[in-house]
């Protein structure tokens, strides 16, 4: 028999110690993640007590997939519409917390004598609280329903995006030579983010959604995991040829897929994948943590963790308060987020990849994740009695002024006065998109198209061809840039409110066409001898024929309505589904209430029963808008209707109302079974003698079924026939009965009979 190799020894030894680790942290209701760091603490070659792995290279490779499946489970869970939805306060807590924390990170580096390179990944890894963990406790701790976890769950969603841009900025800025190319190579990596990220999204919501609306049908779960595999794969593997790394392009490919409607199906399908590749990174996280390392910088640890634990209460608190958020909830959300988690790791093994930090930092930062995971229960359950403290010392003017601020702070209506505002934003986006779709096309066709077509005829005809076939590609895009909103409502409410708009509404229009002259001036210039004057001629008549063109309007508008369709689709599904949520729900915040869909278990003993039997506005106060079961959505429902397992109830009332709704399905089902024996059924063969209690009976009145819970099955004629038993035939002696029950009451029939 050949030798097991190393990989399958090492993988083997990994996930034999992790499932025990983490069966004893979900005994002990500990976040997983912390169980696998222990794993990877005891496989490690740091540990000589222990066995420790044979080849750490090939769990580093496995470890980099891990974090690629995680970030694409992250991008499956982030929404482009949510964000743009969330207005500005997310963002204003969201930048507080991370400059803050980037600050601090900043400090403790220079206190400590460490390099510039440790203090600027140390605030990186400061700066992102954990979004697992967070969830993890607010679900243990039966808070997820509340208002408070929502908005510290819009802040999480803005610090990972923000997490992804700083993984490229700190790779750029630690690749970079002097302080002006760094500055340059920074600048150039943000504006490639952005030309990517908008290229990558535009053309993704194009064709992934149409790609699997035709293949649907052909589509089941075990070949959408391959399809959805096999896109974050690709993307992965586009993100590292053009300069970004493979986790980058893994969490682009999940936020576009997030936008379709399978992408809960992906998700469901994907998770396992996620979760072994996952627990083989944060085990990999572990593996590097150094006891020894440990117990040198304890000071460094104590300090750290002090630090995030006062300057996310602190800094988190003042975000929150900032954003528009009263006291009360701003201190509950900042002590919500005390901890760091997976992102200090990536950003960590990104740092000791790239080999500009100290190998000391990496475990210090992950003894620093565990110490805060563990205090993170308390912290957040520590946030009202600390807020009743403060509430007690501060005068109650300064409270109200405090409380205040969220009169001040930006909200998500537009307050603006005038078309103005929304019209520039407005053609700002039309043109960045469409130019760099334009820019996408020019770049393919000069590299791709030039190069095909030169193979096939002479260089001054290729040249001529390509310019011709790259304009006509350009059309749509041109003209959409062009002309779009220059027939808005807000466009011609200014130009007949006042003649002092016309000239900078008429400015708007020529410096758009001046862009789309400058895409055929550039193409002629790259790929013909013109003379200059005759380039901006050509330009000239080519954009105004573009705009004209009635056969060139009819695609751009096909292809603006086929792009805003995929756009809308999830949203479209969900309308029909009865998924998403009430127009109202947004005033129900003011008065102190919301909705919030809860689950009902399998097992529970709702199921089964009436709203009028369960009495939920009696017991708690709440009241259930809607039911939705599968593609069914019953609103208002009427207290005859009956709830059954795996409905989703919009339940609406407070926070406090809300947790006791929720704890209280939780405990209310039905005990799961320990001895399985006993309720295995069997089918008997009963003789009715002279003496049994049958005789003279019908089916019907030897309550076979209601006292001794068996079912009679048949009749025995001849050897092989059963017949079915009518309900009013009397047995006689020398029936042959067949009769199914559980064991023990066959047992107490058998004795009676």
């Amino acid at each position: 028999m050949s030798e097991i190799p190393s990989l399958v020894q090492d993988l083997a030894l990994i996930l034999v110690t992790a499932g025990i680790v983490t069966l004893l942290f979900k005994k002990l209701k500990q976040p997983l993640v912390l169980g696998y760091i222990m794993a990877g603490v005891i496989v490690s070659p740091n540990m000589p007590m222990t066995m420790s792995i044979i080849d750490e290279q090939n769990i580093h490779t496995w470890a980099d997939i891990g974090v690629m499946f995680l970030l694409f489970a992250l991008g499956l869970d982030f929404s482009i519409k949510k964000i743009l939805k969330m207005g500005m306060a997310p963002v204003i807590a969201a930048l507080t917390i991370i400059f803050s924390m980037m600050t601090i990170g900043i400090t403790v580096a220079e206190l400590f004598g460490w390099s510039r390179m440790n203090g600027l990944f140390l605030a990186g890894m400061l700066a992102m609280s954990s979004t697992t963990i967070i969830y993890k406790a607010f679900d243990d701790l039966g808070l997820k329903q509340q208002q408070f976890a929502s908005l510290v769950m819009s802040v999480l969603i803005l610090e990972d995006i923000l997490a992804i841009v700083m993984m490229v900025v700190l790779t750029t800025i630690a690749k970079g030579g002097s302080a002006s190319s760094e500055e340059q190579g920074l600048l150039t990596s943000l504006l490639s983010i952005v030309f990517f990220l908008i290229l990558w999204f535009v053309v993704g919501l194009f064709f992934i959604p149409i790609f699997l609306r035709k293949v649907r049908k052909l589509i089941n779960d075990e070949v959408l995991l391959i399809v959805s595999v096999a896109l974050c794969c690709a993307m992965a593997v586009f993100a590292s040829m053009v300069g970004f790394s493979s986790a980058f392009g893994s969490f682009v490919m999940g936020s576009i897929l997030a936008e379709t409607i399978e992408a809960k199906k992906i998700e469901k399908v994907v998770e396992p994948v996620k979760n072994l590749f996952g627990a083989i990174f944060f085990v990999s996280v572990g593996m590097l943590v150094n006891i020894n390392v440990v117990m040198e910088q304890w000071v460094a640890i104590l300090v750290l963790t002090l630090s995030i634990i006062l300057g996310q209460s602190i800094f988190g608190t003042f975000g929150f308060l900032l954003s528009g958020q009263p006291l009360k909830t701003a201190m509950r959300c900042g002590f919500s987020m005390t901890q760091i988690g997976e992102f200090a790791f990536i950003i960590a093994s990104l740092g000791l990849s790239l080999g500009i930090i100290s190998n000391f930092l990496y475990p210090v930062v992950v003894t620093v994740s565990v110490i805060t995971t563990f205090t993170t229960p308390y912290m957040i359950r520590g946030a009202v009695p600390v807020y009743k403290i403060v509430e007690k010392s501060l005068p109650k003017a300064w409270i109200s002024r405090i409380n205040k601020i969220s009169d001040i702070a930006p909200t998500n209506k537009d307050n603006s006065q005038g078309y103005w505002k929304p019209l520039i934003i407005q053609m700002v986006i039309n043109t960045l998109i469409y130019s760099v779709l334009s820019s996408a096309i020019v770049i393919l066709m000069l590299t791709i198209g030039e190069a095909i077509l030169k193979s096939f005829m002479p260089t001054k005809w290729a040249h001529l061809l390509c310019a011709a076939i790259t304009i006509i590609m350009l059309a749509p895009f041109l003209r959409a840039m062009v002309v779009k909103k220059n027939r808005s409502e807000e466009f011609r409410a200014l130009w007949i409110g006042s003649r002092h708009n016309r000239a900078p509404l008429t400015f708007t229009i020529i410096a758009r066409v001046a862009i789309a002259m400058s895409y055929v001036c550039y193409i002629l210039n790259q790929l013909t001898d013109f003379p200059k004057a005759m380039m901006l001629c050509f330009a000239i008549c080519a954009v105004i024929f573009i705009v004209y063109s009635r056969s060139i309007k009819s695609q751009s508008i096909k292809l603006e309505r086929l792009f805003l369709l995929n756009l809308k689709s999830k949203e479209l599904e969900a309308r029909a589904t009865g998924k998403k949520r009430p127009l109202f729900e947004g005033r129900l915040l003011d008065r102190d209430l919301h909705i919030a869909l809860v689950d009902v278990p399998q097992d529970s003993t709702w199921a089964g029963k009436t709203l009028s039997e369960l009495k939920l506005g009696q017991r708690f106060g709440v009241h259930v808008s809607s039911i939705m079961r599968g593609h069914q959505k019953i609103n208002i429902p009427s207290g005859e209707d009956m709830i059954f397992p795996h409905d989703q109830l919009n339940v609406i009332g407070s926070d406090e109302q809300l947790a006791i709704v929720n704890a209280a399905l939780q405990e209310e089902q039905y005990p799961e079974p320990t001895e399985f024996a006993e309720h295995e059924m069997q089918l008997r063969r009963f003789s009715v003698d002279d003496n049994s209690m049958l005789v003279g009976k019908s089916l019907i009145t030897s309550q076979l079924r209601d006292k001794y819970n068996c079912m009679l099955v048949g009749l025995e004629e001849g050897l092989e026939n059963l017949t079915n038993v009518s309900p009013l035939y009397l047995f006689k002696p020398g029936d042959i009965l067949w009769i199914v029950g559980e064991e023990q009451d066959i047992k107490r029939l058998s004795k009676e009979l």
